[in-house]
C-alpha cells in the first residue's frame, strides 16, 4: 500500500462489540479480588491490611503503567499492546495461586496484574472506540465500553463467590487465568493505531512529547486529572472493602457478593446513561454532579442501620455513579485534544484514577487494622467527593487553541 492510498474502513460494529468484550473479561477479575479476601488471608494468616496493601499496589502500577500503554497503543497499535497485557494478567492471576509470602503476592496479585489490566482494560477499548467513530457518538460509543467493564464486575462477582465456595479460590484463579487468554484474539478487531493521514497540519505534525507538554499546560486537564483521583478512591475502596464491611456488620458474606454485583449491574445503565447525557449536556457541569451525588449517597449509608434493604438501595446508587464518570471524562480528553494522543493522554488521567485506588484501598485496611473500623475512612470518602465537586465545575468543555484554530 502506498502513502496516497486510504487507509481500509473499520468494521465499526465488530470493533464495539470485540471492544466491548476485552472490556468485560479485563474487568471481571480485578473487580471480584475482594472476594479473595478472606479465604487468602485465613489460609495464608496475613493481615487484612497485607491483603490490602497487594491490591493496593495493583491499582497504583495499573495507574502507572496507564500511560506507557496508552503510548504503545498510539505508536505501536491497541493489538500488540493489548496482547501483552493479557499474558500479564493471566500470568499474575496463576501465580497468586503458589504465593505464599508478601513479596510473592505483591509480585503477583500486586505488579504483574497491575500491568496486566494497564495494558488491556477498557481505556484501551475506550481509545479505539474514538479513532473509528464520529465526534458526535463518542460519547455514546465510550458509554457503552465502559457499561461492559460493569458487565464484567456484575457477571464475575457471582461466578467468583460460586467457584471459591464450590472448587475453591486456588482452581477459581486458574480459571480468571485462562480466561484472559481470550483477550489476544479478540484485540484482532481492534488492531491499529490513529490515523494522520487526511489530518490537518495542526494534527498531524505535532509529536507526542508535545501533546503531553501541551495537555499539562491546558487548566482543565489539570482539574480533570484531580478530580478522577476520587473517583478511583471510591471505587477502589467499596470494591475491595465493602464486602468485608458488610460482613463485619452481621450480614451474611453473600450480601456482600450482591452488592458488588448490584453495582455492577445498575453500572450498566449508568455508564449508558452517563455517555448519552454527555453527549447532549456539560460534561463538566454533569462530573460535578456526579461527585455531589456520591458524597449525599455514601453519607446516607453510613448513617443508617446497615440491613439487607440499605445495603441494596446503597449499592444501586452507587451503581449508577459508579464508573458514569468515564464517558464525560474521557470525552472531555477527546473535546480538549482529538483522538490522536487520547490513549496516551487519558492514560495520564487514569494514572491520577488508580493514586486514588491506591489510597483508598490501602488506607481502608490499615485504618481498620487501626481502629478496627472503617468509620474514619468513610468520611474521607465523603469529603473527597465534595472536592471533586468543586473542581469540576469550571473546566472549559472546548479544544486547545492549536485544534480550535485549525477548524476556523
Amino acid at each position: 500500500m502506498t502513502k496516497t492510498q486510504a487507509l481500509p474502513r473499520p468494521n465499526v460494529p465488530l470493533v464495539i462489540i470485540c471492544g466491548c468484550l476485552i472490556a468485560l473479561l479485563s474487568f471481571g477479575p480485578r473487580s471480584a479480588m475482594g472476594f479473595f479476601f478472606q479465604p487468602m488471608t485465613e489460609a495464608r494468616d496475613w493481615s487484612r491490611e497485607l491483603f490490602a496493601l497487594a491490591i493496593a499496589i495493583q491499582n497504583l502500577v495499573w495507574g502507572a503503567g496507564q500511560p506507557f500503554a496508552g503510548m504503545m497503543a498510539d505508536r505501536y497499535g491497541t493489538w500488540k499492546t493489548m496482547t501483552l497485557g493479557a499474558v500479564l494478567y493471566a500470568l499474575g492471576l496463576y501465580l497468586m495461586v503458589d504465593a505464599e509470602t508478601p513479596v510473592a503476592l505483591h509480585v503477583s496479585a500486586g505488579i504483574l496484574i497491575g500491568l496486566g489490566i494497564a495494558f488491556s482494560s477498557f481505556s484501551l477499548v475506550i481509545a479505539a472506540f474514538g479513532r473509528v467513530v464520529t465526534p458526535e457518538q463518542r460519547s455514546l460509543a465510550f458509554g457503552i465500553g465502559t457499561a461492559s467493564g460493569s458487565m464484567g464486575q456484575f457477571l464475575f462477582a457471582p461466578m467468583g463467590t460460586s467457584l471459591i465456595a464450590n472448587f475453591g479460590w486456588q482452581d477459581t484463579l486458574i480459571v480468571f487465568s485462562g480466561m484472559m487468554l481470550l483477550i489476544p484474539f479478540l484485540a484482532i478487531a481492534l488492531k491499529g493505531k490513529p490515523d494522520t493521514s487526511s489530518a490537518s497540519p495542526a494534527v498531524a505534525n505535532q509529536n507526542m512529547t508535545a501533546a503531553i507538554a501541551e495537555a499539562f499546560g491546558t487548566r482543565g486537564y489539570l482539574l480533570l486529572t484531580f478530580g478522577f483521583f476520587v473517583c478511583g478512591f471510591h471505587v477502589a475502596f467499596i470494591t475491595v472493602h465493602l464486602p468485608p464491611y458488610i460482613a463485619d456488620l452481621g450480614l451474611d458474606p453473600t450480601w456482600g457478593a450482591t452488592a458488588i454485583a448490584l453495582i455492577g449491574l445498575f453500572n450498566i445503565a449508568g455508564s449508558l446513561a452517563s455517555g448519552y447525557i454527555g453527549g447532549k449536556y456539560s460534561k463538566p457541569i454533569f462530573l460535578s454532579l456526579i461527585y455531589l451525588a456520591r458524597a449525599i449517597v455514601i453519607t446516607i449509608f453510613i448513617l443508617v442501620p446497615i440491613t439487607p434493604l440499605t445495603v441494596l438501595v446503597f449499592s444501586a446508587m452507587m451503581g449508577l455513579l459508579w464508573l458514569s464518570t468515564v464517558p464525560p471524562t474521557s470525552g472531555l480528553v477527546a473535546v480538549m485534544f482529538g483522538p490522536r494522543y487520547m490513549a496516551t493522554l487519558f492514560g495520564f488521567v487514569f494514572f491520577s484514577h488508580q493514586v486514588g485506588s491506591f489510597l483508598g484501598v490501602w488506607l481502608g485496611g490499615k485504618l481498620y487494622d487501626e481502629t478496627g473500623s472503617y468509620d474514619a475512612i468513610w468520611w474521607v470518602g465523603i469529603a473527597l467527593g465534595l472536592f471533586a465537586a468543586v473542581v469540576h465545575w469550571p473546566i472549559k468543555e472546548q479544544p486547545v487553541p492549536r485544534l480550535a484554530e485549525a477548524t476556523e
